[in-house]
């Protein structure tokens, strides 16, 4: 019989474990810590990507009053909101902050609506519905990445 393999999809990339039977690869995962994709997560995003002041470089200014953009390429609005809260503390801010950080950079939106629809899409969501703020989900931070290679792109 030959290799059984198992990927299993983490945050940061593909986990593949092997053995020669379903039950060797129980094992393997049953011996694993719980926080073992925590630390490799931790560990590859802290050696190996490029600090969040490189990436945004050119592209957003931090500035005490926020992330503002500066970048003279055209965005669409739910790009700008997006980089707004990519590169905004936890990847969070409210629909008032972002408008006023918006303001700052030369940009007029209607970011409530904006926001709505991101969620629809699944770009943002509350993490408390009770309170204002949005914050990116995994696959809006995936998606400004590929926005911020666009830029780089486009100004590089």
């Amino acid at each position: 019989m030959g290799k059984i393999r198992v990927r299993v999809k983490a945050p940061f990339g593909e986990i593949v474990i092997e053995g020669d039977s379903a039950q060797e690869i129980l094992t393997t995962l049953k011996t694993m810590p719980p926080q073992f994709v925590n630390e490799v997560g931790g560990l590859i995003s802290s050696n190996l990507a490029p600090s969040i002041k490189t990436q945004l470089n050119g592209i957003i200014e931090l500035t005490t009053e926020g992330p503002i953009i500066t970048t003279r390429e055209k965005l669409t609005h739910y790009e700008a909101i997006a980089l707004i809260l990519f590169a905004s503390d936890q990847n969070s801010s409210t629909a008032t902050q972002i408008k006023r950080l918006l303001a700052s950079s030369g940009i007029r939106s209607m970011v409530p609506a904006r926001l709505n629809e991101m969620t629809k899409r699944g770009l943002v969501f509350k993490p408390d519905p009770a309170r204002p703020e949005f914050k990116l989900t995994t696959q809006g931070e995936r998606w400004v990445e590929e926005v911020l290679v666009k830029l780089r792109g486009a100004t590089g």
